[in-house]
């Protein structure tokens, strides 16, 4: 392996080639079936191509009666086998287009679950837009190279044996002639391919420099336009694209020239042949259809000599992808199984016993020792300032992080049992700011709760003092652009508050949910929540309206 990626040029990196080849090795046995018919439908190309060469070849010697046959019969054979290939072409483009979309898909929805489910730290280790980047650009890469790539080359390498034996059998020495040029073009190819690298690697790095621009101008448009920097973030841009321009350049320069002595040396080989075939002809030992074979076979035997030689880019390509998506995967899972739920009898309560918290990068304690009762059916406020502790606190009661020391316990009048990632089921949570998704108000509510009727969301629009969705025009089926573009900071926060209340949870979690109410409705809204006293409530908030509402009160 270390010999393969040093032929490859492929940089170091925490993994192996051995892992990189497993992991790719794992991923294509989800693809067998379309790698399979692919690999099956180039090999019946490949013959349907040699047969028209003999097919092409018998028909001249037919016409110009260098054998004896039927000239129609010769021609007809010509006809099924280009219908052979159309169908063969037509097949193709559907293993790809159908098969192809459903393998690229399933990765898609393998990776993202994979991240779903993995630990959260709290600081991300991949900027969202590059964890994108993966799943589209990467995920392509590796479902083209297992379905498409490897298949084709079976049938590229079947197409170059096959006509170099075709060849051979018509001609020894001219064979042996054009393969003996081709290491000249391998080694040409590997000298290509590494400056081809550095070059590809310079564009795409431009091309991400240019990406983070635009999307920081169009996400923080209303930030520059009030700062007036619009000529400022343009000119950013202008610099940006300018430097992709030169590299771009570049590139091109060294492709095309690297093509021209590529091509040239193709084009000698071809000569070579043509001019062998003619003075074949010229002395009687060939007839007019054997040099068209020659012809055909030769430039059969040269195309996928150049299709092999881009088969090195092409793993150094798969190799980076693959190794970009396995970091995607570092993430340890969280702990996986059936939920815990908890009985809601007599009401269901959370603990800190003595529990402790630091960030991997913290010096301190966030969280130092602490013992708190959140009783059954209580309503506590935690108050404190920024910094002091309140969302890791959130963080550790949603199972999110765990304690370095101590224990977090959710129980009821039966049982007590850890919080953790399988107790999450009890919890209903509400997080600060607008968290709607894009989509129609009936697409949010679902995500609350899947099944839940029109009238239950009318319900639970109604306890969140949401009610005003019946006067807007489209009622549950109006649509909200990203982060509920159209609606106000208020109305959004309200819809989210309906969203968590349909879930069916034990203990409810408000993390600064009414900072965007006026004071009227954040009381109505405290009221209705506090009407039933069914569950446990625990309210971070700086709001005093809130803490008067409350039966106790944690300072942090």
């Amino acid at each position: 392996m270390r010999y393969l990626r040093k032929f490859l040029k492929i940089p170091k990196s925490r993994y192996s080639a051995r892992q990189i080849i497993g992991w790719l090795w794992r991923a294509w046995r989800g693809n067998r079936l379309q790698a399979s018919l692919n690999a099956i439908l180039g090999l019946v190309d490949v013959a349907i191509s040699l047969l028209s060469v003999w097919a092409v070849k018998h028909a001249i010697d037919v016409a110009s009666h260098a054998v004896e046959g039927s000239l129609y019969w010769a021609v007809a054979i010509m006809a099924l086998l280009i219908l052979g290939g159309f169908a063969v072409n037509i097949a193709s483009i559907w293993v790809k287009n159908i098969l192809g979309i459903k393998a690229q898909n399933r990765m898609q929805q393998r990776l993202l679950a994979r991240i779903l489910r993995s630990e959260w730290h709290g600081k991300e280790k991949w900027h969202s837009g590059d964890v994108l980047n993966r799943l589209e650009f990467d995920v392509s890469n590796v479902v083209g190279f297992l379905t498409e790539t490897l298949p084709s080359t079976l049938s590229v390498l079947a197409l170059f044996l096959g006509s170099f034996f075709y060849l051979f059998s018509m001609d020894p020495v001219l064979a042996l002639v054009i393969i003996a040029m081709l290491p000249v073009f391998i080694l040409s190819s590997k000298v290509y391919m590494g400056h081809m690298r550095k070059l590809t690697r310079q564009v795409r790095n431009c091309d991400s420099k240019v990406q983070s621009v635009l999307q920081e101008t169009i996400q923080h448009r209303m930030l520059i336009k009030t700062l007036e920097k619009d000529d400022e973030m343009v000119g950013r841009l202008e610099n940006m694209q300018g430097e992709l321009r030169h590299n771009v350049v570049r590139r091109t320069r060294f492709s095309v020239f690297s093509n021209l002595i590529l091509n040239t040396g193709f084009a000698i080989g071809y000569l070579v042949a043509f001019l062998w075939s003619a003075l074949r002809m010229y002395h009687g030992t060939l007839t007019f259809g054997g040099m068209t074979a020659f012809l055909q076979l030769v430039s059969k035997i040269q195309g996928p000599a150049r299709n092999l030689t881009k088969l090195v880019p092409a793993f150094v390509s798969v190799f980076t992808a693959a190794e970009r998506l396995m970091e995607l995967e570092e993430n340890p899972l969280e702990e996986q199984g059936d939920p815990v739920s908890m009985a809601m009898t007599g009401g269901v309560g959370v603990r800190f016993d003595d529990a402790s918290f630091a960030y991997a990068d913290g010096s301190r304690d966030v969280i130092d020792h602490l013992s708190f009762d959140f009783r059954p059916n209580t309503c506590t406020a935690i108050l404190g300032e920024t910094g002091a502790g309140k969302t890791t606190m959130v963080r550790l009661i949603l199972a999110l992080i765990q304690p370095t020391s101590g224990h977090v316990y959710i129980y009821n009048n039966e049982r007590e049992q850890d919080i953790s990632p399988l107790t999450r089921c009890n919890l209903i949570y509400v997080p600060q700011g607008n968290t709607l998704l894009s989509g129609t108000i009936r697409d949010n509510l679902r995500m609350g709760r899947f099944d839940a009727t029109d009238e239950e969301m009318m319900q639970a629009l109604d306890k969140a003092c949401a009610g005003f969705v019946r006067d807007i025009p489209g009622g549950l089926d109006a649509s909200c652009s990203e982060a509920g573009g159209g609606l106000s900071e208020g109305q959004a926060q309200r819809i989210s508050i309906a969203r968590a209340l349909l879930r069916e949870g034990s203990v409810m979690i408000f993390d600064e949910a009414t900072s965007a109410l006026d004071p009227e409705t954040e009381r109505q809204l405290l009221a209705n929540l506090l009407q039933e006293r069914r569950q446990t409530i625990i309210f971070i908030t700086h709001r005093p309206a809130v803490v008067d509402y409350c039966d106790q009160v944690l300072r942090i």
